[in-house]
């Protein structure tokens, strides 16, 4: 069963901004994850750099690089791009985990996690 749960309000995700974190159930633990808006739309991803599993933030909530155009994780600087979650650049192994979002009536949902899966590289 893939059910829709409400994340935020669509104001709260703004382009190139801070990301709004949330929790999901990938592969029996729980998990930080995290929404963003790019080129106008939102996109969420496990927090979990594939080079290394840390988080990516480089202060709460702060995934984007200065110029808006990269999600970069902190620790070692692996690049991914926002839109896709694959590997741009750096020390990352594949793509970062994408969990499906839609908006509807001013309000962002994910889909459950039970099914999340590595994107293909």
């Amino acid at each position: 069963m893939n059910e829709l749960l409400p994340l935020c309000n669509t104001r709260d995700l703004r382009e190139g901004g801070e990301a709004v974190p949330f929790d999901v159930n990938y592969a029996g633990q729980t998990c930080r994850a995290f929404a963003v808006r790019y080129q106008g739309q939102p996109h969420a991803y496990l927090n979990r750099c594939t080079h290394v599993a840390m988080e990516l933030d480089w202060q709460p909530n702060r995934v984007f690089d200065d110029s808006g155009d990269w999600l970069l994780c902190a620790s070692h600087g692996a690049a991914y791009r926002p839109d896709t979650g694959q590997c741009a650049g750096g020390p990352c192994h594949g793509g970062l985990i994408k969990i499906t979002l839609s908006e509807n009536n001013g309000v962002v949902y994910w889909h459950s996690a039970y099914n999340l899966k590595p994107l293909a590289f």
